[in-house]
């Protein structure tokens, strides 16, 4: 009775008991080779289980690029945009009728006072609820140098600003975002607090001359005006300092990385 199955005695079927049934063939005869071939099934059951598990897994990233692709509608980007979309229309406010009736030269000062106000709040908004994508970053900058080289020329081509603060500011502003871009591949040049008061100052002082001034308080434009081109040209020239260390230090930083895998 030793070579009897339990099963077939009438008793309880041990636990190892699926593994000799399966080791018999359709004429109910035992097959040998049943258990190697029970033994590679479950290897390629195995690879069905690793490719099922990996189909979520492209699944995955695919919903990881549409989650992407719907965080550029966030409320930081959307501001960035409606900057972007006040650009034109401030221009043809400043410039109705003339660009000198003071009623539209009113309303030109409410589109860029907007614009100024969204870009303090977009940025912060990015930061803080971690809403930063690569369309912000590209076209935060472009939509803050937009309105205010838009204001800028818009003064200067009405006779209001010399063009020659008008080249001062904007040539300051895109000479260093060209810099960013060349020393990047060593680092970040992080906005200083310098920079964030240029911003302000340029900000106070094209809205004073957007409005139509007149008296002490046109006379007390010009002096902020004066302060924000010392400021721009002073924080210019620190962004260039901060460029060449960085440049410095990422090229001895290099070295040294050679060195150490040459030794």
């Amino acid at each position: 009775m030793t070579g009897v199955p339990a099963s077939a005695a009438g008793g309880p079927s041990p636990a190892g008991a699926t593994g000799k049934v399966s080791a018999v063939g359709t004429t109910g005869k035992a097959n040998p080779t049943g258990a190697s071939k029970a033994g590679a099934a479950r290897p390629a059951g195995a690879d069905q289980g690793a490719e099922s598990d990996a189909r979520p897994v492209r699944g995955g990233k695919i919903a990881a690029a549409a989650v992407n692709q719907a965080s550029v509608w966030n409320i930081a980007n959307l501001l960035t945009m409606l900057r972007l979309l006040l650009v034109p229309a401030f221009v043809m406010l400043m410039l109705a009728d003339g660009g000198y009736d003071p009623a539209w030269r009113s309303f030109a000062w409410a589109a860029f006072a907007i614009a100024m106000i969204t870009d303090l709040f977009d940025g912060h908004l990015a930061r803080a609820y971690d809403l930063v994508t690569d369309f912000g970053k590209i076209a935060d900058p472009i939509a803050d140098k937009a309105i205010m080289g838009a204001a800028l020329i818009c003064l200067s081509a009405l006779g209001d600003l010399p063009w020659w603060v008008t080249g001062v500011i904007l040539g300051r502003e895109l000479g260093i975002t060209l810099l960013r871009f060349i020393v990047i591949r060593y680092g970040v040049i992080p906005a200083s607090r310098g920079g964030k008061l240029k911003t302000l100052t340029q900000g106070v002082a094209v809205g004073m001359y957007i409005l139509a001034l007149t008296g002490w308080l046109a006379t007390l434009r010009w002096w902020v005006m004066a302060a924000a081109v010392v400021l721009t040209v002073v924080t210019g020239l620190d962004y260039v300092r901060q460029a060449i260390v960085l440049r410095r230090q990422g090229i001895a930083e290099r070295r040294a990385a050679l060195e150490e895998t040459e030794a």
